[in-house]
């Protein structure tokens, strides 16, 4: 039996470990796939903490039904190398990207479309074994998307990054209101944001971030304008220079500090789309919410069809490839620990 290579999860909060065990088979419709890139996301350290940040001292426990060793990793994609007997043979040799989001396939939610909402769900990397490894073992061949002619790491990132990305601007399209757009927090997501949103709006893109290097970064790939959410009286300045405040807001940070940054540039009649995940509690003055009209959304990785969307638009050339930096599978602990100090600007793609 071939045996297939992992950087796995042996204890909670604690290094990466390589460990080494026998190629799974896949039955009915299930689909190997031999990795050959997988993108590195904060949420990779959520599940190696074993918590979420839910402010106040409080944690939400993510250990729960995990099996260790584990491999994380959900930003897949790679060649077809082996097939369950319910699948086409000539999908063996194909490259594909790998959607994640898989849920259970039976549940109200998985009827409608939206596996990203399934309470018993299968999300590659989250609940079942995912890309840091040679080899994944994928639930159903429709998961699998052609990419071609995109570069396989473009391909990778859409998947999780670029997919919630997509998802969290699609919430903003088509409102009445839309003088300006604001982009808060310039990691993999926000900068996978900035490009997708030159091609999805016709106003001009702002951006802030705490990193001068990742507004820098920003204003090279097309941003209009970049705050620093930590200069004296910024929300002063913002609200005079926009006459008002932003009629969008994407807060791909997801934090105190990014939330209550947000809600004081948020214009009248505006809608805040919360895509990060870093945590802590957030809370509003009730008068306030109501006074300004203000429409607050959350929104966690998109559906299987917005997928094939996202796909669809990036395949035609319309989507600029956010930053990327590639780095051997073997060093991913190091690079978790970088973007855990925030020593990473774009996203890291992991190559075996």
């Amino acid at each position: 039996m071939a045996l297939m290579r992992r950087q796995s999860l042996v204890k909670f909060d604690a290094p990466l470990c390589e460990t080494i065990v026998e190629t799974p088979k896949p039955q009915a419709r299930e689909v190997l796939v031999r990795v050959e890139r997988c993108g590195l996301c904060h949420s990779d350290l959520h599940i190696q903490d074993g918590y979420a940040d839910l402010g106040g001292g409080k944690k939400l426990d993510t250990t729960r039904g995990m099996t260790l060793p584990f491999t994380l990793g959900h930003e897949i994609a790679g060649v077809v190398d082996e097939i369950g007997p319910e699948v086409p043979q000539e999908l063996i040799g194909a490259r594909r990207a790998v959607f994640p989001w898989i849920g259970c396939g039976q549940c109200r939610d998985c009827a409608n479309g939206d596996e990203n909402l399934c309470a018993k769900q299968r999300f590659l990397g989250v609940s079942i074994d995912g890309g840091f490894a040679t080899h994944v073992l994928v639930p159903d061949a429709k998961y699998l998307l052609e990419y071609d002619p995109l570069p396989v790491n473009q391909a990778a990132t859409l998947m999780c990054s670029g997919v919630t990305a997509y998802g969290a601007l699609k919430r903003l399209v088509n409102r009445p209101r839309q003088r300006n757009l604001l982009l808060i927090g310039l990691g993999g997501v926000g900068m996978m944001g900035l490009s997708f949103a030159q091609a999805m709006f016709k106003q001009p893109i702002a951006v802030a971030d705490l990193s001068a290097a990742a507004r820098e970064t920003a204003l090279k790939n097309g941003a209009a304008i970049a705050y620093d959410p930590s200069e004296p009286d910024v929300f002063k300045r913002i609200l005079k220079e926009t006459d008002g405040g932003f009629d969008e807001i994407v807060d791909f940070a997801g934090n105190e500090k990014s939330m209550a940054f947000a809600v004081s540039v948020l214009a009248r009649g505006g809608k805040i789309v919360v895509s990060g995940l870093m945590g802590g509690q957030f809370t509003l003055p009730m008068v306030q919410w109501v006074y300004k009209r203000m429409t607050i959304e959350g929104f966690m990785v998109g559906t299987l069809s917005e997928a094939h969307e996202l796909m669809r638009l990036a395949r035609a050339g319309k989507i600029k490839p956010p930053p990327m930096q590639e780095e051997p599978m073997a060093d991913v602990q190091k690079w978790i620990d970088a973007l855990r100090a925030g020593r990473v600007v774009g996203r890291i793609v992991l190559t075996n």
